[in-house]
């Protein structure tokens, strides 16, 4: 059994190893939102207690900026409860789930959502997809002693922030994101490269770690240059970026991305294959010119899985077009459960003191259905998901990850090239 090792302080993460495989990859996409919210201290007067039922909720985007990335998650959820409801009374608790918006960061949606998932005595909080939206509420759990999992959220803000243990994410760092993806612009030959950024924990940290990455390389950030969530018009910010002559352009966006490049593209004439997207928007939803995007490149978290598991996303929801960040969420939910029926307590404090040991060092396991016999036959388990192989580290945060790397098309639709497999070494 497991005793509670989450680092009060946090470490720092460093030592990243990347090893280039081929495979087929589910995409997904990161999270954002403005700075970090004041830290907490503890859990105080925990609400979250065990009743005998595993009670999940969830603040995923059905509106704002990130609203692409509800569905597939959503999906991924609704999937993983499933499964554990199909073991019947092997799983020792009843299991409920309660579905809230996060809205985004230009809204309070999020954390109204928050205080609704505690009245009703949430134990763990999926969500959010943006890392800033998830600082806007990340405190009430904590101090509700509720655990928060995140399958998208990427700031390297969250490795180190003051969380009782409460909050973990089943998506990479962008500490891993940024140097895939400032080696894949100088892999191809960039020397001179431009960003144009979200000015937000996300999207500084990747254009941060990106940019390291480059200047390892022998490349050169010439010019980097933020905007600001809710910005509409970008002609000043694609003026700069195109004074200093990049040979290569890194656009760390969301939904602005759809106003961004043709101003860059089409009426600025800045090659599209020269044009370098992150998870946050990478998507095939664009209606631009054809050609537009043809050569571009883009990066997103996320391990390979086989045509098997979006079949069955999409018996949850048909209307799935995309699959980001379905496996990350659909961990998120196995993983609290194991744990929860390792402590054999579904409280988030019991939940939160058993996660890490489920994900490391035991008989190794890939269903849920399999985990719980090995539990429920007193064994230590290790449980490998269909998002990756997970090990929580001290921080809460998985220590392995698949990222891949996307192409376009002349129609304006990314395929997969390759994945790059990443371990970030404590």
């Amino acid at each position: 059994m497991s005793v509670f090792t989450r680092s009060r302080a946090g470490k720092v993460l460093g030592g990243l190893a990347l090893v280039g495989a081929s495979a087929l990859v589910l995409a997904g996409c990161a999270g954002g939102g403005d700075a970090a919210a004041p830290s907490a201290s503890s859990s105080g007067g925990a609400v979250s207690t065990a009743d005998g039922t595993f009670s999940v909720g969830t603040i995923l985007p059905a509106t704002g900026n990130l609203a692409f990335l509800g569905p597939p998650e959503v999906a991924g959820v609704k999937l993983a409860i499933k499964d554990i409801e199909a073991t019947g009374d092997a799983f020792p608790f009843k299991t409920t789930l309660t579905e809230r918006d996060s809205g985004d960061t230009t809204t309070d949606i999020a954390t109204q959502s928050a205080t609704e998932l505690v009245s009703a005595g949430a134990d763990v909080v999926i969500g959010a997809a943006s890392s800033g939206v998830s600082f806007t509420f990340v405190d009430q759990l904590v101090n509700a002693g509720i655990v928060q999992i995140s399958p998208a959220n990427t700031s390297p803000d969250f490795t180190t922030y003051a969380d009782d243990g409460y909050y973990w994410r089943t998506a990479p760092s962008d500490v891993l994101q940024g140097r895939v993806l400032g080696n894949l612009m100088t892999g191809d030959g960039a020397a001179n490269v431009g960003i144009i950024y979200i000015n937000d924990p996300y999207g500084t940290g990747l254009k941060d770690n990106a940019t390291k990455a480059i200047e390892a390389a022998g490349g050169e950030v010439s010019v980097a240059v933020p905007y600001n969530p809710g910005d509409t018009v970008f002609t000043s910010q694609v003026d700069q970026l195109l004074a200093a002559k990049p040979d290569a352009i890194a656009v760390i966006a969301f939904e602005e991305t759809s106003s961004i490049i043709p101003q860059l593209v089409n009426t600025q004439g800045f090659p599209g294959s020269k044009v370098y997207f992150v998870d946050g928007n990478l998507s095939n939803s664009y209606e631009f010119q054809p050609g537009t995007l043809q050569g571009a490149k883009g990066t997103l978290p996320g391990n390979p899985a086989d045509t098997a598991f979006q079949s069955r996303l999409l018996e949850v929801d048909p209307a799935l077009t995309d699959f980001s960040y379905a496996p990350e969420s659909y961990d998120a939910v196995i993983v609290a459960a194991l744990a929860a029926a390792q402590a054999k307590d579904d409280s988030g404090t019991a939940i939160r003191d058993n996660l890490q040991s489920v994900t490391e060092g035991g008989e190794k396991c890939t269903t849920f259905a399999d985990c719980l016999t090995l539990i429920n036959d007193g064994k230590d388990i290790d449980y490998d998901g269909v998002s990756g192989p997970i090990t929580f580290d001290a921080n809460g945060d998985p220590t392995e990850a698949y990222i891949g790397i996307y192409q376009y098309g002349a129609d304006n639709k990314y395929t997969l090239l390759n994945t790059e497999f990443g371990s970030l070494n404590e």
